[in-house]
């Protein structure tokens, strides 16, 4: 099955009962047990038929073993992280979105749950960064937002000889362009919330294993800590999945005339983007994913003027988010990378004067004169 026929037929399709071509959305919490212990459903905590069909949607789009759906892309990366223990340390993609590093530089250390991050792209410095009680390498590829590449498979390698998982974020790729589980990924994650849900509407996480082992272990989590995506968002999320083909393409499209854009301005120093041959990861990056995504950094030199030429868009919303169909635009040092702190971005190189800009699927001859009058404004 084509990826384009299975984002619309993967997974659970229609109502066996009704014959509805719409997954319903069950909105229930409680089940009829026929005796005790003999149900198909017993708690929606547990499980729920709408959020199973898209479970199962998500493991045949990763072509993983089984999917889960959380409440939201940090509530998934949370759980993941729960299935460690207390002096376990794991490898972190040092230039990953700033709620992540939060996560774990605030939240899982006081489980004393070890982190390095280093810069994943780089099989030397992910090399030196194993331990002794390392358990996971974390990667997060197209990074947020210098958008570095990871070798997934170079990855995979550094985890056989070690023992170790190997988790990727694929957010900003897609199942529709990247599937890391076939490049030897054990566990996917997605903020849904991005081109997944793709329409500014909804909150949501994906994670997807690739061995029975992991299902269970991930499930239990889940039903413990009881982050689950509810009914009503799960449809939400599936119905988002079936247009995200047609929506990432047309998002590349414009993405390559933006680009193109953008390299013709000599007030623009820098642009990030792995479709550009000059990119570091620009090779790696084609010989694991199909696709370049809609995702650009650039920078415009100093902080006053990114926020100048942020206050001047018109079609470019000012906001945190990313993935949906109206383009928009940022400013990662003082929006979605804030929780890090001043020296840390400038060690990354995430400067005051980078914008970030996720391209939507709006006409792309008017999203390039939106950021040329910005660009052009005094």
């Amino acid at each position: 099955m084509k990826k384009k026929t299975q984002m619309i037929h993967g997974g659970v399709f229609g109502d066996k009962h009704t014959g509805a071509v719409s997954t319903p959305i069950y909105q229930v919490s409680t089940y009829k047990q026929n005796g005790v212990g003999n149900f198909t459903y017993e708690y929606s905590r547990t499980g729920n038929p709408t959020r199973e069909a898209l479970e199962k949607l998500i493991a045949d789009l990763e072509g993983g073993h089984r999917g889960f759906a959380f409440g939201s892309g940090m509530a998934a990366i949370s759980a993941v992280m729960q299935m460690f223990k207390a002096g376990d340390h794991v490898v972190f993609t040092d230039d990953v979105y700033g709620g992540s590093y939060r996560l774990m530089s605030k939240v899982m250390s006081r489980f004393n749950l070890d982190v390095t991050f280093v810069d994943t792209s780089d099989e030397k410095k992910v090399r030196d960064a194993i331990q002794d009680n390392t358990v996971a390498i974390y990667a997060e590829t197209p990074t947020n937002p210098l958008l570095k590449i990871t070798d997934i498979r170079a990855m995979r390698s550094l985890a056989d000889k070690h023992g170790l998982l190997l988790i990727v974020d694929n957010t900003f790729s897609t199942p529709y362009y990247q599937t890391p589980i076939s490049l030897g990924a054990d566990i996917v994650l997605h903020s849904a919330t991005k081109y997944l849900g793709g329409h500014s509407d909804v909150v949501a996480g994906l994670a997807v294993v690739n061995s029975d082992k992991l299902g269970e272990e991930l499930h239990f989590v889940q039903n413990s800590a009881g982050g689950v995506l509810g009914p009503q968002d799960s449809w939400i999320v599936i119905r988002g999945i079936k247009t995200l083909a047609l929506r990432m393409e047309q998002t590349e499209k414009n993405t390559a005339k933006v680009v193109e854009f953008l390299q013709s301005r000599e007030d623009v120093t820098k642009i990030y983007y792995p479709g550009l041959e000059d990119h570091k990861g620009h090779e790696v990056h084609k010989s694991q994913a199909t696709g370049f995504g809609g995702m650009i950094s650039f920078d415009v030199g100093s902080g006053e003027r990114a926020e100048h030429v942020l206050a001047q868009t018109r079609y470019f919303t000012l906001a945190e988010s990313l993935g949906a169909v109206e383009s928009l635009i940022s400013l990662p040092a003082k929006m979605t990378h804030a929780s890090i702190p001043a020296d840390r971005r400038a060690e990354l190189g995430i400067t005051d004067g980078l914008i970030r800009v996720s391209i939507g699927i709006e006409d792309a001859d008017d999203l390039v004169e939106d950021l040329k009058q910005a660009l052009d404004s005094k």
